[in-house]
């Protein structure tokens, strides 16, 4: 089934007015809602906003909440982002990353007491749109067991970077697990199995089915010890830069909530050199035999510019069942 994006954006706005959301703040919420699932991110388009609409109902998402800035030194500011949405403190804090790169060359913004930013990549792709190399990662509740344990410890830590480019812009949009959480929840409602192993069954074998993976809570993370050392660092970044709350610190809660993110803007030389060394790079890549006959290779985001395409063109596809909860809001 898939609906035009005008129709998707305005359910949302819908819901969240009825929330005492203001018409600016409905309207940006809705809107990324709606480009995330025209980009293909349906985990965290969708499929999720009954989830946001749960976590403001519950007093975690406050609609009416503002951030206020807390401190600042060289080219780092740190805000509070007084748990509202997440997806609105977000865009206020790579917004104010950009403005800080182009006064300084760089700029970098951490900010606590936020919430779920949906996807990740749509503050990679506000910053390359506005010719700036963007990095930007979170920590989260913890749903990753550390390389070599079995309990969850570390955060399935988000990763962005976003490079500039006339013919498409690079954006590498990573979660710290082989599939994200809504990854596997979306495999396992459409009863599929995942493509390559995605985590251990209960009896610690590596699995493909993503409904074992979820109820052991043992997610497998990428490049092994390397994707674990990953997320604790990422962590501790988040946490040290912002003055807010760890993984641990978030875990105690039992509801993913008043997390710690870093929106860093670089202001990249606009001349000749760089774009033709982009288009090389992309280039060379691109050279690589595929592993099947028919195949390509991608650079990263290239794919998302392709759904988008056919989204805009053709309608977003969506979930029967998860829309039609969304109409009965």
């Amino acid at each position: 089934m898939r609906i035009p994006f005008n129709k998707l954006q305005s359910e949302f706005k819908r819901v969240l007015l009825s929330l005492n959301f203001t018409e600016e703040k409905a309207n940006l919420c809705a809107t990324i809602f709606a480009e995330n699932s025209r980009d293909g991110v349906y985990t965290h388009g969708l499929n999720r906003f009954p989830v946001f609409i749960e976590f403001v109902k519950d007093g975690l998402v406050k609609p009416d909440a503002e951030p206020t800035k807390e401190g600042a030194f060289g080219s780092l500011e740190q805000w509070n982002g007084n748990l509202g949405a997440g997806i609105l403190n977000a865009r206020f804090c790579m917004d104010r990353a950009m403005e800080l790169a182009k006064e300084n060359g760089i700029g970098c913004v951490a900010i606590k007491n936020t919430n779920h930013w949906m996807r990740a990549g749509a503050y990679g792709w506000q910053a390359a749109e506005a010719g700036l190399i963007g990095i930007c990662f979170t920590n989260t509740i913890a749903n990753l067991p550390p390389w070599g344990g079995i309990d969850p410890r570390l955060g399935n830590n988000p990763l962005v970077i976003a490079v500039p480019r006339k013919g498409g812009h690079v954006v590498l949009d990573m979660a710290i697990s082989q599939y994200s959480v809504g990854k596997l929840n979306q495999y396992k409602n459409n009863n599929e199995k995942l493509p390559l192993p995605g985590g251990y069954d209960d009896e610690g074998n590596l699995s493909t089915d993503a409904g074992e993976i979820l109820e052991s809570k043992r997610l497998l993370p990428v490049g092994f010890w390397k994707g674990s050392g990953l997320s604790l660092v990422l962590d501790l970044l988040a946490t040290v830069l912002s003055q807010g709350n760890s993984t641990a610190k978030i875990t105690q809660s039992e509801k993913e909530s008043g997390v710690a993110q870093v929106f860093i803007c670089i202001k990249p030389e606009s001349n000749t050199y760089t774009e033709q060394v982009i288009e090389e790079i992309i280039s060379y890549t691109k050279t690589s035999r595929p592993e099947h006959e028919g195949g390509s290779i991608s650079y990263p985001g290239e794919n998302t510019l392709k759904t988008r395409e056919k989204s805009l063109k053709e309608g977003i596809l969506v979930d029967e069942r998860i829309w039609e909860k969304v109409l009965g809001l």
